[in-house]
């Protein structure tokens, strides 16, 4: 009938995988046929893996976010500095304009 192939041969982006999620220390130590099930659950513990490292990161930028919130002028909304920045344009836009009149 069909016949299941018992052994993958892994790529070199499998076989880090395999050495970030423990399986092996070294390149050298994986062998040049493993079992689909064991590049399966590497997967699966990487995936795992960088999902923890994303919460990490996200949690970083929070505070990150809270920290650069606090540093800024407690009168000063994100409004009112849209409002001047706009004003600075304009002001840059007749100066400009003025100029190129004469």
């Amino acid at each position: 009938m069909y016949k299941v192939p018992g052994s993958y041969k892994p790529s070199n982006f499998d076989k880090k995988i395999l050495m970030w999620t423990g399986r092996f220390k070294t390149e050298e130590e994986i062998p040049s046929r493993i079992p689909p099930e064991m590049l399966d659950i590497a997967r699966n513990k990487a995936r795992v893996k960088a999902c923890y490292l994303m919460i990490g990161l996200t949690i970083i930028a929070c505070f990150a976010v809270i920290a650069s919130a606090r540093r800024a002028e407690h009168h000063e909304s994100l409004t009112s500095w849209n409002l001047a920045k706009k004003a600075k344009w304009r002001e840059e836009a007749a100066i400009s304009a003025e100029s190129k009149t004469k």
